[in-house]
């Protein structure tokens, strides 16, 4: 079985399950998930796991995102972006200053509504099957972080922008709740996902090409795309585990320090990422009163 991580390009007119599903075709395996939601409509970085990497996906879920959106302003939809039906337009009066100055104001913590076309369930059911029957329901406001937005391109009605921020943001209701702002509504013309913790839009791959490569038609071997699972845990301090300590470890027990080659200083919460001798990741470890407590282990014996 393949263990590892996959920077896909998610196109238009795929849902996420459609990537998994696809995947689970070309490696003929079914243990494949996806870390995070991307509409149909949108496009960019998905990282899917394979294996043993399954693990970290609300690990990955959880990491900071960021896009490239086109914010059409004047025109409001019920899904608010331009998949839906326009409930009303308006005509675009503000200035580019006050645009400029209305966006800047959402940096930062903000409470945003969750939309009703989403994934997000109530009492069991998905907020977007419920919308699609007509049904809307009360949504409690959720702070989200914006951590930062750059303007690329402002040419009204239309804004390009760069946006920064926490998970469970919704790009499409920032643009509804700026055009509110300005008086005059918006919506989301287009989405592009560029960023996924250290999963840049560069080097994702789309179906066909991944398709292609295991097929070895790049002539540098089969899976050579495929990302290890640690390569999640880049930010964190190695350590290794001493060989005399491997019965410990393989069973996922906590760790001291003296069982460890290195000569750590820990402090309260510290995160470190552990293989054994032979160069094999084990985990991630959280330092925890007197010893290592594992965080999460993916090396099965």
């Amino acid at each position: 079985m393949l263990n590892g991580i996959i920077n896909v390009y998610k196109e238009k007119g795929y849902t996420s399950f459609d990537v998994v599903a696809k995947l689970r075709g070309i490696f003929k395996m079914k243990k494949i998930g996806h870390t995070g939601t991307l509409d149909p409509e949108a496009e960019g970085v998905l990282p899917v796991c394979l294996g043993k990497a399954t693990k970290v996906c609300d690990l990955l879920t959880d990491k900071d995102k960021e896009y490239e959106a086109v914010m059409l302003l004047g025109r409001m939809t019920d899904t608010q972006d331009l998949t839906g039906k326009v409930l009303e337009e308006k005509a675009v009066l503000c200035k580019e200053e006050e645009v400029r100055r209305v966006i800047s104001g959402f940096v930062g913590d903000y409470m945003q509504t969750p939309p009703m076309y989403s994934a997000l369930k109530v009492d069991g059911r998905k907020l977007c099957d419920l919308a699609r029957e007509g049904v809307t329901v009360e949504r409690q406001p959720r702070l989200v972080q914006i951590r930062s937005i750059e303007l690329l391109e402002l040419a009204l009605p239309r804004v390009r922008m760069r946006v920064e921020c926490s998970k469970g943001t919704y790009i499409r209701t920032l643009c509804q709740d700026i055009g509110a702002q300005l008086g005059c509504g918006g919506c989301m013309e287009s989405l592009i996902r560029t960023k996924v913790s250290n999963f840049l839009l560069k080097d994702a791959l789309t179906i066909s090409k991944i398709e292609e490569l295991t097929k070895g038609g790049d002539g540098s071997g089969e899976f050579s795309f495929l990302k290890p699972v640690d390569s999640v845990f880049i930010q964190y301090e190695k350590a290794v585990a001493k060989k005399s300590c491997d019965k410990l470890l393989y069973n996922g027990n906590r760790l001291t320090k003296d069982m460890l080659q290195e000569s750590l200083n820990p402090k309260k919460n510290e995160t470190i990422r552990v293989y054994d001798e032979e160069g094999n990741f084990i985990g991630i470890y959280i330092w925890s009163k007197d010893s290592y407590k594992p965080l999460k282990i993916f090396m099965e014996r």
